[in-house]
């Protein structure tokens, strides 16, 4: 081998050295900027990523619920369940499983997604629905969706019917069932 080519060689495998060298002292460095950027991904980002799968939502006061995560939008998801489907405050989830790995970024999303809890809860008054307003504490109304606030909804319940207003900070869940 000529002088010319082992001369080659070291500064080849000098390179690769330093080359090592580096990744070694940027690794820790580029794993604390990947926990830095994560812990800005919202629960909602990653439900996203979840839309067309099954998956269970451990919500406060209603428990675990099981069923096809159809929707999320702004404070809310839409789960479907055999013979009902779910609408769930983000706020009362406490867990899930059998989300995805990912995530979708809010920038990505539709502008139906961007859609708050009251446009989900007029939908149920416009369909007259009887529905299940589950609250937080444990607490329910069953009755039908008449009327959606700026922060809250009216529930009719009861036989007569009589109004009954629900905080959306109260709800955990609406439980809406298939005729």
């Amino acid at each position: 081998m000529a002088w010319e080519d082992e001369l080659f060689a070291f500064l080849d495998d000098l390179e690769q050295q330093a080359g090592a060298l580096y990744d070694a002292d940027r690794a820790p460095e580029l794993a604390d900027r990947e926990r830095s950027e994560y812990q800005t991904v919202p629960l909602a980002a990653r439900l996203m990523a979840t839309v067309g799968q099954d998956v269970m939502l451990h919500v406060s006061g209603v428990g675990a619920l099981h069923g096809r995560l159809e929707r999320v939008a702004q404070g809310w998801c839409l789960l479907a369940a055999p013979g009902q489907d779910w609408i769930v405050r983000l706020a009362a989830v406490a867990a899930v499983d059998g989300a995805a790995d990912r995530a979708v970024p809010e920038v990505a999303w539709s502008p139906v997604a961007r859609l708050g809890l009251g446009s989900a809860l007029r939908r149920l008054a416009d369909a007259g629905e009887r529905c299940v307003v589950l609250r937080l504490d444990g607490g329910r109304h069953d009755g039908v969706v008449r009327r959606v606030g700026a922060d809250f909804v009216e529930v009719l319940e009861g036989d007569p019917p009589r109004a009954c207003l629900v905080a959306f900070t109260a709800i955990a869940a609406v439980q809406s069932r298939e005729a």
